[in-house]
């Protein structure tokens, strides 16, 4: 199969900066470029949006903060990296204001400059979000471009359309691919501050040498490498909202800073001396149990309760499994322009077997898998031996749940066994090494340990008796 490849607009004047983009980005990105803010407006009405575009901030017709606000007024929801000639704090936080994801100067690094191009479209790419079409309007969903008509679902938007109007801050938690950071975007574009920016963070794909710097800022010559000051996620994100993605990554020494940044709403850029104040409601999510993570004493415990003023819970997949119909039907919708308008229909085999899959990746691993349906199905109506071999095999022994346990077995004690059970299993498949046993289950090893000894499980995987007292 040929690698589908991602889009990207080049709006310079200068025709030297479009070759040597054209020459840079050619192994991982098609690349197109037009000379003016009108030639790109032109371009994309009509036809199929590009994934990303490069903008220069001056340009002859339409300046690029200009050409900013038109994309806001057309409601065309692009990721846009600004490209500038000068360094410009002032500049940068309206660039941002205005919508676009990062502001790079001339002689912009190469690696830096793909570093951002990857991170935006990560942050915008996912199907759920995406606009590909025309200027001439927006694929619809069940809460804007939100898919679910289940009951779980439906609390959740009720849940959205409560908190937005208010300005408290939020912890949003569920298994990963179920959409945290599409419930974020929701909570900010239905809010008082949808004018302002909205800035994600996944604090887990950054190196903890880094993220102070990355969300706080830093003043030229803070320590090697500042070769100018820079501004953080918090300063780009006044006036809006600041999503932080993977908040249980966070090392200890910047769970101190942000606790304070919401105590005090003021935070100091690394280097600097005096505080910076900045309007920035906070909005955190997780696919870990915070609540283990203090009493492990990885998180601390005040930070917990300052970001769990307000709680959304987003069920998994296979716990609304009347969804996965419609939000195929979403994305193949929203799919169709990078495949030619191919439109693909599903028998109710097909259907049956999705339904009965049980999704550990959730709506991000469905998306994927009608992706996969959209490039390579040998026919438009697809069919159950059209799916992936690992859908429509029924798993051998269904996952743990309440009919697998005794009648009258307390929750507490199905708990225990449940997680004793999968402890075990994993530690043997470890051959005991515990870091390798932590990273199967998906927990840090100072999580794996609290839980071995909460558990009573010895290093040889053994479940000790307890002692009579």
């Amino acid at each position: 199969m040929t690698e589908h490849k991602r889009k990207v607009l080049v709006v310079d004047d200068e025709p030297t900066i479009c070759s040597s983009l054209a020459l840079l980005l050619r192994d991982s990105f098609d690349v197109e470029s037009v000379s003016c803010g009108e030639d790109a407006l032109q371009l994309l009405d009509g036809h199929a949006a590009p994934d990303l575009i490069l903008l220069d901030v001056m340009m002859p017709d339409i300046d690029g903060l200009s050409f900013l606000k038109k994309l806001r007024e057309i409601e065309l929801k692009i990721p846009v990296i600004m490209l500038t000639g000068a360094s410009n704090v002032k500049g940068a936080v309206e660039a941002i204001k205005s919508g676009a994801c990062n502001y790079l100067s001339k002689p912009f690094d190469v690696e830096e400059l793909k570093a951002s191009i990857f991170e935006s479209l990560g942050n915008h790419s996912t199907p759920e979000y995406a606009t590909r079409g025309s200027l001439k309007g927006t694929i619809a969903a069940d809460f804007g471009p939100m898919v679910g008509r289940s009951g779980p679902m439906g609390k959740v938007f009720a849940d959205i359309d409560t908190i937005a109007s208010k300005d408290s801050t939020v912890l949003i938690t569920g298994e990963s691919g179920t959409g945290k950071e599409l419930v974020a975007r929701q909570i900010h574009e239905r809010s008082g501050r949808s004018r302002g920016p909205f800035i994600a963070l996944n604090c887990a794909s950054i190196p903890e040498s880094l993220i102070e710097s990355e969300l706080f800022g830093h003043e030229k010559g803070a320590f090697t490498h500042a070769v100018e000051r820079r501004l953080g996620q918090f300063e780009l994100a006044d006036g809006g909202t600041l999503f932080l993605d993977e908040i249980g990554e966070l090392s200890p020494s910047v769970q101190v800073k942000l606790l304070r940044f919401l105590q005090e709403r003021e935070f100091y850029r690394v280097g600097r001396s005096k505080p910076i104040r900045v309007d920035v409601r906070i909005v955190t999510a997780t696919n870990k149990d915070l609540e283990t993570q203090v009493k492990a004493g990885v998180f601390r415990q005040d930070l917990f309760y300052r970001i769990h003023v307000i709680h959304v819970t987003l069920p998994p997949l296979r716990e609304r499994h009347e969804d996965i119909e419609p939000l195929v039907e979403n994305f193949v919708r929203r799919l169709s322009p990078q495949y030619g308008g191919r439109e693909l229909t599903f028998s109710k085999e097909a259907i049956a077997a999705l339904m009965s899959y049980h999704w550990p990746g959730n709506v991000r691993e469905l998306g994927n898998v009608v992706e996969s349906l959209m490039a390579l199905a040998p026919n438009d109506c697809v069919d159950e031996r059209d799916l992936p071999r690992r859908v429509r095999e029924r798993p051998s022994s269904e996952p743990v749940g309440p009919q697998n346990f005794a009648s009258g077995l307390a929750f507490e004690d199905a708990e225990r066994m449940f997680e004793t059970e999968m402890i075990v299993k994993a530690l043997r498949r470890a051959n005991f090494v515990q870091t390798r046993a932590a990273e199967m289950l998906g927990i840090s090893r100072r999580i794996l340990k609290y839980k071995m000894d909460k558990l009573r499980i010895n290093d040889r995987g053994e479940v000790l008796p307890v002692q009579d007292s």
